[in-house]
């Protein structure tokens, strides 16, 4: 297995997304800076793989990496993310739908939290949740 923070080709179709453990800081603080003077991700991961402790799941269809390291690529996200809930009516990574559908909270409790922002288009959309007008 190769692991290679940003490749100016990439060699295959494959993205990170770290989350980490409470070893995380003993563990960067034990890296040295690369040649480019920064501490590399890559190097963190490669010591938790040395340590057999690195779990790699691969996301399926439906998800989307989107870098948003420069500012051209934070605007083309958003583009991205605006297009996506016009058309399909249904908001992007939205924390109170995805807890309802995983019935970690109640209609009821989801119309708590829509209740202070129903003036909101956001709020509005979480009120729509529990009337069955959206998905």
């Amino acid at each position: 297995m190769t692991m290679t923070d940003a490749p100016m080709t990439p060699t295959g179709p494959f993205a990170a997304v770290q989350q980490y453990d409470e070893q995380v800081v003993p563990l960067a603080r034990s890296l040295r800076p690369s040649a480019r003077g920064e501490l590399e991700i890559t190097d963190l991961n490669r010591l938790y793989f040395e340590k057999s402790q690195l779990r790699v799941e691969k996301l399926g269809r439906g998800f989307a990496w989107l870098d948003t390291g420069t500012h051209e690529s934070l605007l083309a996200a958003s583009n991205f993310i605006e297009t996506v809930e016009q058309r399909q009516g249904l908001m992007v990574a939205c924390p109170e739908e995805i807890a309802y559908h995983l019935g970690l909270i109640t209609a009821e409790q989801l119309l708590k939290l829509a209740e202070p922002l129903i003036k909101s288009g956001y709020g509005q959309y979480l009120m729509h949740l529990v009337q069955g007008t959206h998905a």
